[in-house]
């Protein structure tokens, strides 16, 4: 009975460590990240814009067709699950206001975050992790090169341009899916649909939700590239940090998403 206790308090104190260390690693990244972003702002010429310019087509162009994909499914099944209450209460006039609400401030972005964190952030981590293991930071470093600054910043301005831009289109594509539900459920037209989706999604919703989108890219780039400088060296560590950059990327944009609900929902309440 005191060895299991003891084992239990021995896997709580490794966890917090655990969790201590990973916060203290977190924060001296992000701190050499604000360095190396202050760096790219005083010398543009130091970005290496064409690898910008690659990850801008792998991050954007390359996930567009899922990233429609997933958005309009989404909304095809977000207008279904409210046309079927809806027709309950003779609310049907509702469901255009009430996808296009519900696409824009909260289920684009998400969904566009999601798929980014599994194709981006995870490809981020393993790339960087694939280099940590063949020590090739490690020659960067030796040749005077800062890994951060190298590496980091052309994700970082090529998910933080793009993002935004999937989210606008799979904002469009998941309000389409809706009013398909509304046409082929409802009889409800195209003009009455788009009118009634204008009236009920006020433009602030529309930047509620690209700024959110913004956030997300910066918490995709800086948690993949984060598990991709702290991978380990045996063998499994790359799909170790791989899977670790997912699950703590989904983990801070559902905490980011839920903070930034309530700033918003303050912030257009006292605007009334």
């Amino acid at each position: 009975m005191i060895f299991r206790k003891t084992g239990w308090i021995q896997q709580l104190g490794e966890l917090s460590y655990e969790a201590w260390s990973g916060f203290l690693s977190l924060s001296l990244f992000v701190g050499s990240l604000t360095l190396s972003i202050w760096k790219a702002v005083k010398k543009p010429r130091s970005i290496r814009w064409r690898e910008t310019f690659y990850y801008m087509n792998s991050c954007g162009v390359d996930g567009l067709p899922i990233t429609i994909l997933i958005c309009f499914l989404t909304g095809i099944i977000l207008g279904y699950q409210s046309a079927v209450q809806m027709q309950k209460y003779g609310a049907e006039v509702f469901l255009p206001m009430l996808v296009g609400c519900s696409i824009v401030r909260e289920l684009g972005p998400i969904m566009v975050a999601i798929v980014a964190t599994g194709r981006s952030g995870s490809a981020f981590a393993a790339e960087i992790g694939t280099m940590k293991i063949s020590e090739e930071l490690d020659a960067m470093k030796t040749m005077g090169f800062d890994p951060i600054h190298f590496l980091v910043i052309p994700k970082l301005i090529a998910m933080i341009t793009m993002i935004p831009l999937l989210t606008m289109v799979g904002n469009l594509v998941g309000v389409l899916g809706g009013f398909l539900v509304g046409y082929s459920e409802l009889g409800m037209p195209f003009e009455t649909y788009l009118n009634l989706t204008q009236e009920g999604v006020d433009p602030k919703y529309v930047f509620e939700g690209l700024f959110k989108s913004v956030i997300f890219a910066v918490i995709i780039t800086v948690t993949g590239c984060w598990r991709g400088f702290n991978t380990g060296s045996d063998a499994i560590a790359v799909g170790r940090s791989t899977t670790s950059a997912v699950v703590f990327s989904i983990l801070f944009i559902i905490i980011a998403d839920t903070v930034l609900a309530k700033f918003f929902s303050h912030i257009f309440n006292m605007g009334g």
